[in-house]
Formats: structure tokens, C-alpha cells, sequence
């Protein structure tokens, strides 16, 4: 009951709509350039994990290759670092006030996921 109640503060008042968007204009400007789907299709799934980031984690997913590890390089240079550096300054700013203190570290917890989202899933916490 926690999770959804902190879910639904995350949508009003985290950033989750915002930084979902940002996601979604990732993968929109991903799936323009053909070659660049996967990162679209990884990009709309990190968009699904902004909306709703409590009680849900990122987990290397289990046989991804190097060639994962290739396109994330890639990733950061398209679309990765400024997702990044959204969820690092919405972080800082919600953790200036006790109560956005949650959402600030479920935002710095997003940044590693929007650096290298190739090669990993999103599951329930436990």
C-alpha cells in the first residue's frame, strides 16, 4: 500500500510525468532513426520505470553479450547522458526539502538505468 501511495506522490509531484516524457522523446527520435529501435524500445520501457519507480528495481538481465555493453556506449552519446543529468538535477532539487527526500533518491536511482539501459530489466523488488 506504501509503494502505490508513494508511486501516486511520485506522478504529482516527483517528476514522473516530466521525466517519462523525456523518455518518450528518446524513443520517438530512436525509432526515426531506424538503425537505433532497440534503443527506442529500451528507452519506452525506462519510460514505464519513471512513471512508477517504487517497489521495482533494475537487474542485469542474464545473457546479454558484449554487444550490449557496445550499444549502451552508443546510448550515452544519443540520448543517455541528458536523461541522466535530468534525473541528477531533479534529484538535487527534491532533496532540498525533507519530504522530496524519497523522490530524490528514487531519481538518483533511475540514473544508472538511464546510462546504460541495454542488457537489463526492469522486476519487482522483493
Amino acid at each position: 500500500m506504501i509503494r502505490f501511495v508513494l508511486n501516486v506522490l511520485w506522478l504529482i509531484f516527483g517528476g514522473g510525468i516530466v521525466l517519462a516524457a523525456g523518455y518518450g522523446i528518446a524513443a520517438l527520435i530512436c525509432f526515426l532513426l531506424v538503425v537505433t529501435i532497440p534503443f527506442g524500445v529500451a528507452s519506452l520501457r525506462l519510460a514505464v520505470y519513471s512513471l512508477w519507480p517504487f517497489g521495482r528495481t533494475v537487474v542485469p538481465k542474464p545473457g546479454t553479450g558484449i554487444a550490449s555493453g557496445l550499444a549502451n556506449v552508443l546510448w550515452v552519446v544519443l540520448a543517455g547522458w541528458w536523461l541522466a543529468l535530468s534525473h541528477i538535477i531533479a534529484g538535487i532539487t527534491l532533496c532540498l526539502t525533507i519530504i522530496g527526500i524519497p523522490f530524490g533518491i528514487a531519481n538518483f536511482k533511475l540514473v544508472p538505468a538511464a546510462f546504460w539501459p541495454l542488457g537489463r530489466e526492469v522486476i519487482d523488488a522483493p
